[in-house]
């Protein structure tokens, strides 16, 4: 449990966009689903009572109530139109925008018990105002900084500093907070999913904490972040605009903080990846290079993962497709008693050898090749024959998850293959809902917003959205997918020294491995700059950290990520 001292209350800083954005060699107005399809949350359940202003809590040994409570009271946002779903959005309560912003800063100092000893921290919570050149406020960025205690300031400026958050676009940063990388977070199953309620915090053991500071930004639309207007909200909720807002909250929070001579990480998960991609790029241009970039669930060039429009995403797909199968046994014999990773080795090279060849013949495939092939996907998948030809070799993930287990009424999860729900109505053709979804959903949820106010005693009455805040998604092209892997070979190139960490899931259906391994391959990267790039795999799902051991084996890979991307003489 950590120890809460006693909250110190400072003020905010404003910050001013400066930079144009350059145009970004994206393709396409599709964008990757959010993270999870989730319901937006009361910020807080019992309302503060208004005070004249915030006011700093007197020394005494009983928990200060209430350090951040706003003058006036804040209202949720005003009203737009109900159900508003852009494309790979969600419907929620309309657009996260306006509202009466406090700028207060919530500060509070804490005590983790680690394996390896207490952790003392300082945890900061507030909201970072985003201005115009001519000064005028035009959104709100909402984080949560973590940095632990160190004997002097000039031991805090050299200690690692890593910006986190989720992606979507339109997911709060609650999940990699609470699931992976902060100091606290909710009681999970072993694999991931929720326990019986009540659900519980407890000390996070695979925290980065004692590895670097941390700093979860929530884009403006996700969270408590805000832009003032629709038109605002506009700019900032697409590509170009939102690597923009989000890195000059980077820079500016490193300037005011004084961590200009810290090593710099981001750490993105999902949408987040191409997020921290494009801010490598857009960054290094404007003089800040970062050490490491950690992606997590990776997608970099969203046509390898959502175009059908020829037969790549059906081959990049297929080893994950095979993963899930083993998992649940439906895989040939012989093929089961195989060790995971060897297994995927085999299903890898059918993907890109007979299995892309036929499906790249198309309707001239001659009937005895159909078939062979057929038999194959069948020992892979565990699929029916039939249903196989009659799909004519080509499956998606919604149909995919709903057929494996059809003969148990069960669904499998898209973000967690492991996952798996009832079915009543075994006629659909497609997946209902996303078990891997519903069943982590609950313990996060109602644990964030508990957390925030009565440990970190960060006060307010308005919805932190997790998701269905933000405004049509901007990819500023037509006819394509978005693609940031030029701004990451920008970056590597520009700055010889920034190293980059895959964290990838083997049963993530939302962004398939494979898919990742050939992005990668396909960046036009000097074999120099192939090895600065850090592989790890995990056997578990699209949070990989939900799962625990693979939560332990990020951490330990994180370690040696980190010593490696670090000079020597700051460790």
């Amino acid at each position: 449990m950590a120890v809460i001292k006693p909250p110190k209350v400072t003020r905010a800083h404003s910050i001013r966009i400066m930079y144009p954005i350059p145009i970004l060699e994206t393709k396409g107005d599709l964008l990757i689903l959010p993270i999870l399809v989730l319901s937006t949350l009361l910020a807080q359940a019992q309302p503060q009572q208004q005070q004249p202003a915030r006011t700093r809590e007197t020394p005494a040994a009983a928990p200060a109530p209430a350090t951040t409570t706003p003058a006036p009271a804040r209202s949720a946002p005003a009203p737009a139109p109900q159900g508003r779903r852009a494309a790979g959005g969600v419907g929620g309560p309309g657009p996260a925008v306006g509202g009466n912003i406090d700028e207060t800063l919530a500060i509070t100092h804490h005590t983790i018990k680690l394996d390896s000893g207490p952790l003392n921290y300082t945890a900061t919570v507030g909201q970072m105002p985003l201005k115009d050149t001519s000064g005028e406020t035009e959104a709100h960025i909402f984080y949560m900084a973590y940095t632990k205690d160190t004997s002097s300031p000039a031991d805090q400026s050299r200690r690692p500093l890593t910006f986190c958050f989720n992606g979507g676009p339109g997911s709060a940063s609650l999940w990699v907070h609470l699931g992976g990388m902060g100091p606290r977070g909710p009681r999970l199953q072993p694999n991931g999913a929720m326990p019986p309620p009540p659900y519980r915090l407890q000390d996070n053991q695979s925290t980065w904490l004692d590895e670097t500071d941390l700093v979860f930004i929530d884009p403006v639309g996700t969270g408590y972040s805000r832009a003032k207007n629709i038109e605002v909200a506009r700019q900032m909720n697409g590509v170009q605009g939102d690597i923009q807002s989000v890195g000059e909250f980077i820079r500016m929070y490193v300037m005011r903080n004084g961590r200009q001579a810290s090593p710099l990480f981001i750490a993105g998960e999902s949408y987040g990846t191409f997020r921290a991609a494009g801010l490598a790029g857009y960054l290094v241009e404007r003089g800040m290079a970062f050490n490491g970039i950690v992606l997590i669930g990776t997608t970099l060039n969203l046509e390898t993962i959502w175009s059908r429009s020829d037969d790549l995403v059906h081959q990049l797909e297929f080893p994950t497709y095979a993963a899930d199968a083993w998992y649940h046994k439906k895989v040939a014999a012989d093929l089961q008693r195989k060790d995971l990773k060897t297994f995927l080795k085999e299903a890898e090279a059918f993907a890109l050898g007979e299995y892309s060849s036929a499906l790249n013949k198309g309707d001239e495939l001659p009937p005895a090749e159909r078939k062979a092939v057929i038999d194959k996907l069948v020992r892979f998948t565990g699929l029916d024959a039939h249903y196989l030809d009659e799909s004519n070799l080509r499956f998606d993930v919604a149909h995919f998850t709903r057929q494996l287990l059809r003969d148990s009424h069960q669904t499998i999860g898209r973000y967690d293959g492991r996952l798996a729900g009832p079915s009543a109505m075994n006629v659909g053709e497609t997946s209902e809902f996303d078990p891997s979804s519903s069943l982590i959903t609950p313990p996060f949820v109602s644990m964030f917003t508990n957390y925030i106010s009565n440990e970190l005693n960060y006060k307010t009455d308005m919805l932190y959205y997790t998701s269905g805040g933000i405004q049509p998604w901007d990819y500023g092209v037509q006819n394509g997918f978005g693609d940031t892997t030029s701004l990451l070979r920008n970056a590597m190139v520009k700055n010889p020294y920034m190293k980059v960490m895959i964290a990838a899931a083997y049963y993530d259906l939302a962004t398939p491995y494979y898919a990742v391994v050939h992005t990668f391959n396909h960046m036009g990267l000097s074999p120099e700059m192939h090895k600065r790039i850090v592989w790890d795999f995990y056997q578990a799902g699209h949070m990989l950290y939900i799962d625990s051991d693979s939560k332990a084996k990020l951490k330990r890979d994180i370690t040696g990520f980190y010593s490696g991307a670090i000079p020597k003489d700051l460790q």
